[in-house]
């Protein structure tokens, strides 16, 4: 059976919600297991550097095979892979419970971040298949609300599971993708995907170089995500003792501000393009400097939450703009270029702060490197912005 934009409802949106949070459990469920699971593999040669390489490799991967997943979605279709995807990152992503090698769960991970890179490219192509306009602003809005609530939530969770099962607890919550399997299986149906150029005219390789810098701008904004989701912790370390329960508090605070970002844009999703990215740029370009410069709990909280909001802005902008580029029949090629740059940008990052943090003096000076370039990109921005007339 094929659907057609506006016949899809609450029902369709919900089950491609709760598909998407999936591949953020990858990394969000292990980092409260993560100092178990070095201690666990101490004995391993490496292991310092393999144990965290089992939690990002997801990303990795993701970021690889996203546009090899968008061309499949393309030319297979999306429910059936979206359904065989999600039960094989339950096998895939519960393997670890039986695994005693380091280098057999570094495997099965790999296997889970090929999958992942499905679940994230089709579930976001549906949604640019099932809703138009209003209502597809409205539940791009939604996603990158859900997202940051449930990375919240599932690093709650893999701590929970962690103090009771030990490190191979968080690992029972990837058998939740079965019920999502089940779910997407009854409720989602094929889109309907006409085969013809899109109403502006581009041919399909057009529409793919249009979506390029579009992507390249994602890989930037996944970059500066990433940063402080990660760096906060080192970050309020710098400023004295802290408790885990004081990073966990920041974190939570900081992705409010995604919340709160993906509220706003919701209000001007008319608007998506230039001006919302300009908008979101000077907010985490602010926000970075306040980081950079602060020594206290508090202030560092409440400016990482500013670039929090303005990565709230401009992840859905970005989104909701590539869905408005790209021609129906290779939205899913688009997408898989377009999430690819946004999960790269997250990998690169770890490996960017570790290596420029010695050189230019520890992880303030890189922090506030982060936000002079931050800040050039808003203002390289404003040309386009002042071109720009509202969608």
């Amino acid at each position: 059976m094929l659907s057609r934009p506006g016949n899809a409802g609450t029902a369709h949106g919900i089950v491609l919600l709760l598909s998407a949070v999936m591949p953020i459990m990858a990394i969000t469920s292990l980092i409260p297991v993560l100092p178990l699971l070095l201690r666990e593999f101490s004995h391993v040669p490496g292991s310092n550097a393999l144990v965290p390489i089992a939690l990002t490799v997801p990303a990795l991967c993701v970021a690889l095979f996203s546009p090899l997943a968008g061309w499949l979605c393309d030319r297979l279709g999306r429910k059936r892979l979206l359904v065989g995807a999600l039960i094989a990152y339950s096998v895939f992503g519960f393997l670890p419970w039986f695994l005693t090698s380091l280098t057999a769960i570094i495997a099965s991970r790999v296997l889970l971040g090929v999958v992942e890179a499905v679940i994230m490219t089709v579930a976001t192509a549906l949604i640019g298949d099932y809703f138009e306009g209003e209502k597809r602003q409205r539940w791009i809005a939604i996603q990158v609300a859900v997202s940051s609530i449930a990375a919240t939530v599932l690093i709650a969770l893999g701590g929970l599971l962690g103090d009771a099962l030990g490190t191979r607890g968080p690992f029972l919550l990837y058998l939740s993708s079965l019920g999502i399997a089940l779910a997407a299986a009854l409720v989602l149906h094929e889109p309907e995907r006409p085969r013809q150029l899109n109403r502006a005219g581009l041919s399909q390789r057009d529409a793919l170089a249009a979506v390029l810098p579009l992507a390249l701008i994602t890989f930037g904004i996944g970059f500066v995500f990433y940063t402080i989701f990660v760096q906060i912790g080192p970050i309020l370390e710098e400023t004295g003792s802290v408790t885990a329960g004081k990073v966990g508090l920041a974190g939570a605070i900081a992705n409010l501000g995604m919340v709160c970002g993906a509220a706003v844009f919701r209000r001007f999703a008319l608007k998506a393009g230039p001006v919302l990215l300009s908008a979101g740029l000077l907010l985490a370009a602010i926000g970075y400097a306040g980081v950079a410069l602060s020594s206290t709990f508090l202030s560092i909280t409440a400016f990482a939450t500013m670039v929090c909001f303005g990565i709230g802005i401009m992840l859905p902008n970005m989104l909701a703009w590539t869905l408005r580029t790209l021609p129906v029949e290779i939205r899913g090629q688009g997408l898989g270029v377009w999430t690819g740059a946004f999960f790269l940008g997250q990998f690169i990052s770890p490996l960017f702060v570790g290596a420029f943090a010695p050189i230019v003096g520890g992880l303030s000076a890189v922090i506030g490197g982060i936000a002079f370039m931050t800040a050039v990109a808003a203002l390289a921005s404003i040309p386009a912005t002042m071109r720009s007339a509202p969608a």
